[in-house]
């Protein structure tokens, strides 16, 4: 689906969708508990994908289950060492980008454990024994490791650890991992290093409420930002997730006084996106860095977020792991190829607010991902667009 938005304000109230984050989370742990119920929770591509694998770990047999993950980097990475737990392994399919995205991390754990894997014709095959242990890894390639095995090792009849081999980003993910386990009545402990996991430990079955999420409501509140009378609620300021830093962020931002802003992407990478749009219409000059881990998103972000904000007519000057940006105060419009990514999409969408030609989006159903009602709630707000 191709879209062309006629620049103008938004204007109302938005209630961003539930974390996405936190529901994959809470179904994962509804999974090993074996019942409660998650409320406040909104299908997306990726949730179903979850969804479809838990239930397919659920179903009886004897063979490895298949776990098709579709685009969900989070369902692929938190489920591979859960199946093994559970089920001795799976065969894992997915779409688009997401069989290429590294696994070394599990790759590197499975050679030292003797479990068995084999990525071949767009599938990953494990299988083999979980044993109680030590695991070492990586905590600058994805949180996502971590969580996976934090979910997984409780299961195990002994105490297990966690080492990590170099400093963990993300680490607003893995705390929130940590609190809906200790929801859950799950524990780990967290050391200097990595994470203590003690084993035989059982899921309770308790009811879970999903917040709403600060990653999707980065895009409006970068709206308002941007001028648009659009007035963001539902949020926790309590909330674990990490991404509830763009405030801060946002408020790095200078209006009407020059000013150089330097934020680091490390914690936070979907956030680059919205940031990115705040800066090429910020009064000055924004450099986002520690951002490769973003090249190996839904689409490379680094080169997508600068071909969108070129292609809009703004000025990106792109490195191995970072953003230079240079603000002006308008940008003309033009035609932007989402990238089959969902943030790239949503991002070019808040630009087209402050753009002063029409803006066209190649792919905008990319959103289906993880914010199917986005461009529903874009209109709402007054945004005007044709579908080509």
């Amino acid at each position: 689906m191709n879209l062309c938005i006629t620049p103008g304000p938004l204007e109302g109230t938005v209630t961003p969708p539930p974390s996405k984050s936190q529901a994959h989370r809470a179904i994962l742990a509804q999974l090993l508990a074996g019942g409660g119920t998650v409320s406040n929770l909104e299908t997306s591509q990726d949730i179903e994908a979850t969804q479809r694998c838990a239930a397919a770990l659920k179903a009886q047999g004897t063979d490895l289950p298949l776990l098709d993950c579709g685009e969900s980097g989070s369902t692929l990475r938190f489920l591979i060492p859960i199946a093994l737990a559970l089920r001795g392994g799976g065969r894992f399919t997915g779409r688009g980008r997401l069989m290429d995205r590294p696994q070394k991390p599990y790759f590197d754990i499975f050679d030292e454990k003797g479990i068995f894997y084999e990525q071949k014709d767009g599938a990953l095959t494990v299988k083999g024994e979980l044993k109680p242990g030590e695991y070492r890894l990586p905590g600058n390639v994805s949180s996502q490791f971590v969580t996976g095995l934090l979910y997984a090792l409780p299961l195990l009849e002994g105490e297990s650890r966690i080492v990590l081999t170099s400093p963990l980003e993300s680490r607003g993910y893995v705390d929130m991992t940590l609190d809906v386990l200790d929801h859950f009545g799950v524990r780990a402990e967290v050391l200097e290093d990595g994470f203590l996991v003690p084993g035989d430990q059982v899921f309770q079955a308790r009811d879970f409420t999903i917040e709403a999420d600060w990653s999707q409501a980065a895009f409006w509140l970068a709206a308002g930002l941007l001028g648009n009378p659009v007035l963001t609620v539902g949020l926790s300021d309590q909330s674990t997730q990490g991404d509830r830093v763009i405030d801060e962020h946002f408020a790095s931002f200078a209006w009407g006084t020059w000013r150089t802003v330097e934020i680091d992407v490390s914690d936070c990478p979907d956030l680059l996106p919205p940031l990115a749009v705040m800066a090429a219409f910020h009064d000055g000059a924004t450099r986002l860095t520690n951002a490769a881990r973003l090249r190996l998103k839904e689409s490379d972000r680094l080169a997508t977020v600068t071909k969108m904000l070129t292609a809009l007519g703004g000025q990106v000057e792109e490195g191995p792991d970072w953003l230079a940006i240079p603000g002006t105060r308008f940008l003309k419009g033009g035609t932007v190829d989402g990238a089959n990514d969902h943030r790239i999409v949503m991002a070019a969408a808040i630009a087209a607010t402050r753009c002063t030609g029409p803006v066209t989006i190649l792919g905008a159903e990319a959103v289906n991902k993880s914010y199917p009602r986005f461009w529903e709630e874009y209109k709402r707000l007054g945004g005007e667009f044709d579908v080509l």
